[in-house]
């Protein structure tokens, strides 16, 4: 069988499947053939199980179907063609760790096991029968998978009584940490201005406020983890929360610097780590007049060089 026949039938699956226009495109089809691990010399009945990242879809299907998609193109594959089958119970997120944080770098998806018996007739007259029987309980699937989903988030509560949702994963219960606790400590009284998560739908944002200090952003993916306003100095804390990557290095602070630059309170940059070994690797690239923070010695920080302790520079 051709390349262009294999993805043609993967196009006509997401169709049967009741996919959004938006998601009848090739890249979702190769993303389908890729859970199912279904190259174009294999069978429907061949289908397979493998757990597989976005990188490795894209390589997938640059090796298989000679479909080159160029790298910054990860994201697109991610929010437009997996969060879509995640939500609507197609694939599994993570089954076989749960609780990883979604900026893992071995995130990974997996076929559900219910389609793909389904999937595994395909072409057979035993297809469309077992196409209604799944299509009838489908829904109840993508409920009960985002129900076990829900339970591995992490609450927060916010100072206003609002209650968000982070994506489970120690980099978000670095983040609570770091509202609960550094906030408390270092930001007494202070505003929360922007919570960010890995995943999309949810987290903090104050848009309004932030505008009101000189910042107006067109993609709050720049920003850091956790944006605090001090009332009392007139100060914005800048806190990245650091697990497997992201400290303030010289880079960052350097972005950070330009992407704030008309802000018209303080800047304060603060590195959080979870323990002593993780702040160990990444010691030697920090920048300086920058803060650190541990999560397991809360009540001490850090301070890279400079002439003042927990205070912005001009």
């Amino acid at each position: 069988m051709s390349l262009e026949q294999k993805l043609q039938q993967a196009a006509e699956i997401l169709v049967q499947l009741g996919m959004p226009r938006q998601q009848l495109n090739e890249r979702t089809a190769l993303c389908l053939l890729c859970l199912l691990d279904m190259k174009p010399d294999r069978q429907w009945s061949q289908a397979d199980n493998p757990l597989v990242g976005i990188t490795p879809i894209m390589d997938w299907s640059r090796q298989h179907y000679g479909k080159d998609y160029a790298p910054n193109t990860r994201e697109t594959f991610r929010r437009q063609s997996m969060h879509q089958f995640v939500d609507a119970g197609i694939c599994l997120y993570n089954p076989d760790k749960p609780d990883r944080a979604v900026n893992s770098p071995h995130a990974a998806y997996q076929i559900e096991p219910t389609l793909l018996g389904v999937l595994r007739t395909y072409g057979t007259a035993h297809y469309q029968p077992m196409l209604q029987g799944y299509l009838q309980q489908r829904q109840t699937l993508a409920q009960m998978y985002a129900r076990a989903r829900e339970m591995e988030m992490i609450p927060l509560e916010l100072g206003n009584g609002q209650t968000i949702q982070l994506s489970a994963g120690a980099h978000s219960r670095l983040i609570k940490d770091i509202v609960n606790d550094f906030g408390t400590r270092y930001v007494p009284g202070g505003r929360l201005v922007y919570v960010g998560d890995t995943g999309d739908k949810h987290g903090f944002f104050d848009v309004a406020f932030l505008a009101s200090l000189g910042v107006t952003l067109d993609n709050h993916g720049k920003l850091p983890d956790v944006v605090i306003y001090s009332t009392t100095n007139n100060w914005l804390f800048l806190i990245e929360s650091v697990t497997s990557h992201g400290p303030v290095d010289h880079k960052r602070y350097g972005e950070l610097t330009t992407l704030f630059g008309k802000c018209t309170a303080g800047l304060v940059y603060v590195s959080a780590f979870p323990d002593s070994k993780t702040y160990a690797k990444y010691s030697s690239v920090i920048a300086w007049e920058t803060e650190v923070w541990i999560a397991d010695a809360p009540t001490h920080m850090i301070h890279f060089n400079g002439s003042r302790f927990l205070g912005p520079y001009s």
